[in-house]
């Protein structure tokens, strides 16, 4: 279903229209008007004024973008700081370093290649998965080894058009839903972060004790309603200013309260009203020089002569699914946001992305800092005004001074940044009013795609449950022919995967 244009309501002050000033405008179609002329040699490549957009916009696009996504230069060191099998772990300073060194160059290659504001980093759930086996089955120059080979398997899909021809197949009812599921996805990120939402009994608990108690969760409501309010009133910047306003306000409050931390060093809950992930306090040096010793840290093969050939296999399998749909999620969201997708929902020239994205993966193997995936954050700068490539390269540029910065990115927290994936998610949720609501088996994989996405911290669970429930649904409704042939293909793959852990036991 073709996505209908957002009404326009007259001029602004400026001679503008109030898309121009919207958070989230949408880019205009060919009808909206006669193209704009590029003005120079940088404006033709990324192609800002056909897209109607401006360099401003580009830059505070590419810095939202950042700040909303940078958590990820402290998460991903967290997140595989554990020893593996063999004991031996992976030093913190440097898996941060060499974090936001593939995501800079990554998300840089991605804007000059691919010319789209997506951003590149360190995919979350893969680098948890990724853990796992780290801990259990290999060493972590061995996983990243099958990480590498992951990306270089995936980058073969891309190249034989196999990828391509896979994000096209999916219905376009289909990739509406996966949008509003990240929208979800998105909220409770937020939610999560801000610690509105924390895990409970019997699933999940409101704050601390049933109540929003603690400073961090004031940060993140004054956060909320200040972004609300500079969006409605169609401020620009709006989500870079709640960011930096929240962030100052976090400041002033861990300086006055000394609220500490919300866990300790061993990753136990010592104070459940303290900060979820970052202390926000001032750095007593600003620069550090980064260590790059992890690069090139990986066994190719190490894995397959650890486990076996089909143990190894399955690994590689999992990795790929998650890195497979999880970009196509992303690539399927963002886009929507930025009303970049055609009338089949599909990116035009979407070949360099995904090979871009595919190249990514493996880099994060070789640099031994886990697959590094499209973001879904990227939103967020979208939602903010960019459209093109030139806002990944501001993203990336941000990420390599991040590798010297390190001290001054950590001064962000989690509660400053949560809002913005709050006031994001209900911008992709709006999306929900392309569904068609009469038709039982669209409904059922819509809705599957939806609920399961945020509710299991996964875009490929939530696709995967989509995916398999249109093809069941649509043969036992005597629809088999409306069925594309790649569906059946991608349904069998995800039993598959949903039938992993049986699987790996029994090989």
């Amino acid at each position: 279903m073709a996505e209908k244009s957002r009404p326009s309501t007259g001029s602004t002050r400026d001679g503008g229209t109030p898309a121009d000033v919207a958070v989230g405008a949408r880019t205009p179609r060919r009808s909206d008007g006669p193209r704009v002329r590029p003005s120079n040699g940088l404006d033709r490549y990324f192609g800002i004024s056909a897209r109607r957009s401006t360099l401003t916009r580009e830059l505070r696009g590419g810095l939202t973008t950042f700040f909303t996504m940078a958590y990820i230069v402290v998460l991903n060191p967290i997140i595989l700081s554990g020893p593996d099998i063999t004991g031996a772990s992976l030093p913190f300073a440097s898996v941060a370093a060499v974090t936001a060194l593939v995501a800079g160059v990554m998300t840089i290659l991605m804007g000059v290649v691919g010319r789209y504001p997506f951003a590149v980093a360190a995919g979350l759930g893969i680098n948890a998965i990724v853990g796992v086996f780290a801990a259990t089955q290999m060493s972590w120059p061995e996983i990243m080894g099958l990480v590498v080979l992951e990306g270089l398997l995936i980058t073969v899909l891309v190249l034989t058009g196999f990828r391509r021809a896979v994000f096209e197949a999916i219905p376009s009812q289909l990739k509406t839903a996966i949008a509003v599921g990240i929208g979800f996805f998105l909220t409770i990120i937020g939610l999560a972060d801000a610690g509105v939402i924390r895990p409970g009994s019997p699933l999940i608990s409101f704050g601390v004790n049933g109540q929003l108690a603690g400073w961090p969760l004031l940060v993140f409501i004054v956060g909320l309603l200040l972004t609300s309010v500079l969006v409605v009133r169609r401020v620009r910047g709006a989500l870079l200013i709640g960011i930096v306003v929240s962030t100052v306000l976090a400041i002033v409050v861990e300086a006055v309260a000394g609220v500490g931390p919300r866990t300790g060093a061993d990753g136990a809950e010592v104070n459940s009203r303290g900060w979820a992930l970052q202390v926000p306090t001032l750095p007593e040096e600003l620069v550090s020089a980064p260590d790059l010793s992890l690069v090139g840290q990986f066994s190719l093969f190490g894995g397959f002569e650890r486990i076996g050939v089909i143990a190894a296999l399955l690994v590689v399998f999992s990795i790929m699914i998650a890195d497979f749909f999880d970009t196509v999620g992303s690539v399927t969201a963002v886009g929507a946001e930025g009303d970049l997708l055609d009338e089949k929902r599909n990116l035009p020239r979407s070949q360099p992305v995904l090979l871009v994205d595919s190249v990514a993966a493996a880099a994060g193997g070789a640099a031994s800092v886990s697959s590094n995936t499209t973001y879904v954050e990227s939103a967020a700068g979208v939602a903010d005004g960019a459209r093109t490539g030139l806002a990944s390269v501001a993203t990336g540029v941000l990420f390599l001074l991040a590798m010297f910065f390190t001290p001054l990115v950590e001064i962000v927290p989690s509660e400053a940044a949560a809002p913005v994936l709050v006031i994001v998610g209900a911008l992709m949720v709006n999306q929900i009013r392309h569904l068609e609501w009469d038709d039982m088996t669209v409904v059922i994989p819509a809705f599957l795609t939806i609920a399961i996405m945020p509710f299991t911290y996964s875009i490929t669970n939530g696709i995967g449950a989509g995916v398999v429930s249109y093809v069941l649904l649509h043969v036992a409704a005597g629809r088999r022919r409306e069925v594309h042939l790649l569906m059946w293909l991608i349904a069998a793959l995800f039993v598959v995967y949903f039938a992993l852990e049986p699987l790996q036991q029994l090989f």
